[in-house]
């Protein structure tokens, strides 16, 4: 059965609409401001939710197919991923080639090296506010004014006795090249694969320039941004006491596998979820930085727009408050228009008109 109109009442509901606008803008505000809070921008326009591209940096003696299986593993995951060709040519110049790649990606990046790319991930990102986070994979992790052969100095390995060198010429520039022994390349370099594996690795290896290892690291972003690291415990190219020491300097999230020096080759699942938790880490995992630059005004903005949006919600919901106590109280002597209604038929029909 329709209700019957009540007289008076639809003043009193556009009355109620009234009031109920200023919540709504308010609430529509609040709305906008958390959002812009929750998602801020990155230095490329994206958001900080946006997946971060994995680039796999690999070490001396290899190219960028050793990472195959952690990059399928990855791509599976939904994660764009690239393995850059390492030029091994000196810290100065890889380095600096690997930056190159960096600037040309888009969005945040977690940035992986294995061997001697460990020292070039941690010269490449340095200053790069894009990048996220860094993985070692029984890596070189070298402090400024360190280099690979000072570190190796204090922490000897099988290496040495593996390698042999071998003069090079190109447009006028000459150096030395080192290679792996053929008949010692399983034994300190890949002993958990295959034999037949090993000796593919053996003919197909890049060598490496000297420089590599002799130049001294000008940066070291490890300092300033968190960091991941695998100790292979098995490892006879870098010794595994070195890898420690190295991630217990940086203050790495650090696992052990038992694994020789191709940990990424031998053990992939493993690598893979190591690189997972650097890519998926909250923004807690990043140690404390100074209060100033980038990082600093954008936190700060984040508190000012935080702020504004208290503000508002708090300060509309005292101009309401103020509105309704000013309002004067309606006279119940007075009946209304038409004759008075008892108050228990005027509540139900009220809701039934607002549609409460």
């Amino acid at each position: 059965m329709a209700a019957l109109p009540v007289p008076g009442s639809r003043r009193r509901i556009r009355r109620i609409r009234r009031i109920r606008r200023p919540h709504a803008l308010a609430a529509g505000c609040a709305l906008a401001l958390c959002a812009t809070v929750a998602a801020p921008a990155t230095a490329d326009g994206g958001t900080a939710t946006a997946r971060p591209t994995i680039v796999l940096v690999h070490g001396a003696f290899a190219d960028a197919s050793s990472w195959n299986g952690v990059a399928e593993r990855l791509q599976g995951r939904g994660y764009a991923v690239i393995a850059p060709a390492n030029p091994l040519r000196g810290l100065y110049n890889d380095s600096a080639y690997i930056a190159s790649v960096l600037d040309s990606i888009k969005g945040p990046l977690v940035l992986v090296g294995h061997s001697y790319g460990g020292a070039l991930i941690s010269s490449a990102a340095a200053g790069n506010p894009r990048v996220k986070s860094l993985v070692y994979v029984a890596a070189l992790m070298p402090d400024v004014g360190e280099s690979g052969m000072s570190l190796a100095a204090g922490f000897p390995s099988e290496r040495g006795t593996a390698t042999r060198s071998v003069p090079y010429r190109t447009d006028g520039v000459s150096g030395t090249d080192l290679y792996l022994k053929p008949d010692r390349l399983h034994q300190v370099f890949a002993a958990d694969l295959p034999e037949r594996t090993t000796r593919l690795m053996a003919v197909t290896q890049r060598p490496v320039a000297t420089t590599a290892f002799s130049q001294k690291a000008k940066a070291a972003a490890w300092r300033h941004l968190p960091s991941w690291a695998l100790v292979a415990k098995q490892d006879k190219t870098i010794n595994p006491d070195q890898e420690r020491f190295e991630a217990k300097r940086a203050g790495s999230h650090t696992v052990e596998i038992d694994s020789s020096h191709v940990a990424m080759v031998s053990h992939p699942e493993a690598v893979t979820d190591l690189v997972l938790q650097a890519a998926t880490a909250a923004d807690g995992a990043r140690p404390a930085l100074p209060a100033t630059g980038a990082a600093h005004d954008a936190r700060a903005t984040t508190a000012r727009i935080a702020g504004i949006a208290a503000a508002l919600i708090t300060g509309t919901g005292a101009l309401l408050l103020g509105r309704r106590l000013r309002r004067p109280a309606p006279d119940a002597a007075a009946p209304p228009r038409g004759g008075s209604v008892p108050a228990a038929l005027e509540r139900p029909r009220l809701h039934h008109q607002t549609g409460e």
